[in-house]
C-alpha cells in the first residue's frame, strides 16, 4: 500500500505499544529514528556470553508478524555479545526447511502446526491441546536432528472472523453455528487462501468436523482476506488470530471447539550442535524472549508495523528495552 502524507507523519509521530510481560504490562513510548541493530554496552568491563562464539546464521519468513519474531530474537541475542546475520528472505515451511535442513540457516523461529502439517504432512486431527501440539512438534523435528525451545505463550492459529454486525444478526460466537444460516451454510460465503480448500484445516474440516458441507468457498490471497470481509464480500473470513485487523474492523472471532485450526504457538527450531557451540546463554536468551510473546503483545507489535508503519525492527527494539532484553 503506497503512503499518504497522512500516514507519513504517523511514521514520525512517537506512539504506545503495550508489550505484556508475564508480570505486568509495560508502555513503550515514542519510537524514534535511532538505528535498528542492536549492538552491547561499551561501558562494561565484563565480557558478555556470547563473546568469542561462533557467528550465527538465522531464519524467518517473509511476512510481518515472522519478520518481527526475526528482529526479536536477532537483537536479543546482539545484545547478550552473539554475531547474528539473519535471513527474513523465506516465503513458506518448505523454503526454511529446507534451509535448516541443508545448513544454509542454523535456526529459526517456526509455528508448531507448521511442523506437522507442512513439515511432516501430518493432519494433526487427535491434538487437543498447545502442549501436545509442541510435544509432536519436537519429535518431528528430533527425526530431522533438531530441537524444538519451549514455546511462546501466544498462538497465532487460523480463525473464522465475521463482521460484528453478520455475527449479531445470525447469532454467531462459534464456527458451528454457521451451519444453521440456509442448509448446512448454504447460504455462507467463506474466504480463504486458495490452497485451504483441500486441507483439513480449511474446507476439508469445517465439512467433516462441523457439518457445513454446503459452505461456498471463495480462494483470496491472505493479505486480501481482511478488506474482503470488510467490505462485505464474503460472510466469514481465515484471519490469524493475532491480525490486527480484528482492532482495526472489531471483527468477532468464532469459537473453534474442534480444533480444526490446531495451535500454532512459535518455537525456536535449533540443532543440539549450535546450542553446545554457543552456550547455555544462548538458548537462554531466546527462551526470555519468547516467555513475554502474549497475545496480546503480538497483536499491538503486529499493528504497530501494519497500521503505524513502524519498521518491525523498529518495533523489536522498543519491545525489547521495556523488557530489558536490550
Amino acid at each position: 500500500m503506497a503512503r499518504t502524507g497522512d500516514q507519513k507523519k504517523k511514521i514520525a509521530a512517537p506512539y504506545r505499544l503495550l508489550a505484556i510481560t508475564t508480570l505486568a504490562v509495560v508502555a513503550i513510548a515514542g519510537c524514534g529514528s535511532s538505528s535498528s541493530s542492536s549492538a552491547p554496552s561499551s561501558g562494561s568491563s565484563t565480557a558478555l556470553p556470547g563473546t568469542g562464539k561462533p557467528p550465527i546464521v538465522m531464519g524467518a519468513k517473509s511476512f510481518t508478524e515472522e519478520l518481527i519474531l526475526g528482529q526479536l530474537y536477532q537483537q536479543a541475542l546482539q545484545a547478550k555479545g552473539y554475531k547474528v546475520s539473519l535471513n527474513d528472505s523465506f516465503p513458506g515451511v518448505a523454503l526454511i526447511n529446507a534451509a535448516l535442513t541443508s545448513g544454509k540457516i542454523q535456526w529459526y523461529p517456526e509455528y508448531t502446526w507448521e511442523v506437522i502439517t507442512a513439515v511432516a504432512s501430518q493432519q494433526g486431527k487427535n491434538i487437543k491441546t498447545a502442549q501436545q501440539a509442541w510435544d509432536v512438534a519436537n519429535q518431528i523435528e528430533k527425526k530431522q536432528g533438531f530441537q524444538l525451545l519451549p514455546m511462546t505463550p501466544f498462538s497465532d492459529a487460523n480463525a473464522l472472523a465475521a463482521r460484528p454486525s453478520y455475527a449479531s444478526k445470525n447469532h454467531l460466537t462459534a464456527i458451528g453455528d454457521l451451519k444453521h444460516i440456509g442448509k448446512d451454510a448454504s447460504n455462507v460465503v467463506y474466504c480463504d487462501a486458495p490452497e485451504n480448500r483441500t486441507l483439513y484445516t480449511g474446507l476439508v474440516g469445517l465439512k467433516e468436523a462441523y457439518g457445513l458441507k454446503n459452505i461456498q468457498f471463495k480462494g483470496l490471497g491472505f493479505g486480501l482476506l481482511p478488506l474482503a470481509l470488510q467490505k462485505g464480500r464474503c460472510d466469514v473470513a481465515d484471519i490469524f488470530q493475532t491480525d490486527p485487523s480484528y482492532a482495526q474492523y472489531h471483527f468477532v472471532q468464532l469459537k473453534d471447539t474442534e480444533n480444526i485450526f490446531g495451535f500454532q504457538n512459535v518455537a525456536p527450531v535449533v540443532s543440539a550442535k549450535l546450542l553446545k557451540a554457543e552456550g547455555p546463554a544462548f538458548a537462554k536468551t531466546l527462551n526470555q524472549v519468547s516467555a513475554l510473546l502474549t497475545q496480546e503483545a503480538m497483536i499491538k507489535m503486529n499493528e504497530a508495523v501494519v497500521v503505524n508503519k513502524i519498521s518491525p525492527a523498529e518495533v523489536a527494539k522498543e519491545f525489547l528495552k521495556a523488557n530489558g532484553l536490550s
